[in-house]
């Protein structure tokens, strides 16, 4: 069975991009358009991974992945957090600080997406099997 990535981005054209190299590399993709469909998902899908934007137009992807980090059902979920890149080495921080597991800088290539992806989810199947 294929592994669920929740894309979170609230651009049309990033989020084909994104989905598209997801779904060539064998993940099954489901998106979320703003913070609040994405936490709506997160809860009901139980997706394997989280790929989240931190520039969404409702709240920004660091409220989102504090929220989801901090709930039961959703903090297990690993989320790799990706923005522009004219932000500063501060805004990683400050997602690594709120709960991601990895941080990306757009644009990105694709095989530093699914390499990342790929890595995360075998840290998870590792945690899975311990337990």
């Amino acid at each position: 069975m294929a592994k669920t990535v929740l894309v979170v981005e609230d651009s049309p054209t990033i989020m084909e991009i994104e989905c598209s190299i997801l779904q060539l590399a064998g993940f099954e993709t489901l998106c979320a358009v703003d913070g609040i469909e994405g936490i709506q998902k997160a809860h009901g899908e139980k997706p394997d991974l989280i790929l989240l934007d931190i520039k969404l137009p409702d709240m920004d992807g660091y409220q989102v992945c504090r929220l989801l980090k901090s709930e039961p059902d959703t903090e297990s979920i690993p989320i790799i957090m990706a923005t522009a890149s004219e932000t500063e080495k501060k805004d990683e921080f400050w997602g690594l600080e709120v709960g991601a597991d990895a941080y990306l800088i757009k644009p990105f290539e694709p095989e530093e997406l699914i390499s990342e992806v790929k890595k995360l989810m075998k840290i998870e199947d590792v945690k899975e099997a311990i337990d």
